[in-house]
């Protein structure tokens, strides 16, 4: 009878240590890494450039727990912050402050915790790149705030996960030349295209909510702005190209992801809330397509 009180009492432990793993693995989306990879391709994009090819082990390893550790605070505050709105969206009541499994409050002591850790890591790299890693932290805090001050909050996460490119260039060669800025600029039209397919998604409820985002304010048009930037984000790249004098394969990789973005606007041209996610999610691969030009045309200049 001991021995059963036992295992039931073991049992119980391990089952509430398994739920609250679970609570807080959803609460900073670990358990959804796609965010930790939109972030991580440009991140990588410039450490190959300002590296010429393979970046220290060093930093490399630095900027990789960098960007898991920060996506997963962002996600934590952006649902601190969203904590009376995700409740009414389909996408997102059942995140785990809508739902009453985590209070405000340790999620707030959690983001600290992220902060700190990735704060630790930068200690680690040049004095300049700790100066913009501040930067960084305030624009994560600051952009889940911004759909209730703005029709572009979609801008302002480009603006925060672009800024791992001006940090992986100060962290290899201690400045950010201008092919550098020319990718950060990039990388922020770049999540204006993949954020504006998801915020299509949410177009609905964001509406009746009262929450702000381009795909509200371009209305029927969005798909037309959405190409529209895909042309300029393509035109930076080249630049890009030609700034770094990168070979023909990267040419190539851009080819490829540029045939992507025009299937897209295949896909989504009826508007479906499920082909536009699918978009949104491929972004990932197009992503991976550019890295892959980029490695080989080191190799082969």
């Amino acid at each position: 009878m001991m021995a059963s009180t036992r295992d039931l009492s073991h049992n119980g432990r391990m089952s509430t240590l398994a739920s609250i793993a679970d609570r807080y693995l959803r609460l900073t989306r670990l358990n959804k890494p796609i965010g930790i990879l939109l972030v991580g391709w440009p991140m990588l994009w410039a450490l190959w450039l300002a590296a010429d090819g393979l970046p220290s082990a060093w930093i490399l390893t630095v900027f990789v727990i960098g960007a898991i550790l920060m996506r997963s605070a962002g996600c934590v505050v952006n649902d601190f912050a969203d904590r009376r709105i995700d409740g009414g969206v389909k996408r997102t009541r059942e995140r785990p402050i809508a739902t009453g499994e985590v209070t405000p409050g340790e999620a707030l002591v959690l983001c600290g915790v992220l902060c700190v850790l990735a704060f630790a890591l930068v200690l680690t790299l040049n004095a300049v790149t700790i100066v913009m890693s501040l930067v960084a932290v305030g624009l994560a805090m600051l952009y889940p705030f911004t759909k209730r001050l703005t029709f572009w909050p979609q801008a302002f996460l480009g603006l925060a996960f672009g800024w791992a490119v001006p940090m992986a260039y100060t962290a290899v060669i201690g400045t950010v030349p201008l092919s550098g800025w020319i990718l950060f600029a990039a990388t922020l039209v770049w999540a204006l295209i993949y954020d504006s397919f998801y915020a299509i998604v949410d177009r609905d409820d964001d509406i009746k909510l009262g929450v702000k985002s381009t795909a509200v304010l371009w209305g029927r048009f969005e798909l037309a702005f959405i190409a529209l930037f895909q042309v300029i984000f393509f035109g930076l790249l080249v630049a890009v190209g030609v700034v770094v004098a990168l070979g023909a394969a990267y040419y190539v990789g851009l080819a490829v992801a540029a045939a992507m973005a025009v299937y897209h606007q295949w896909l989504t041209r009826h508007r479906d809330r499920m082909a536009c996610f699918r978009a949104f999610m491929q972004h990932n691969v197009m992503g991976g397509i550019i890295f892959a030009g980029i490695v080989i045309a080191q190799l082969l200049g």
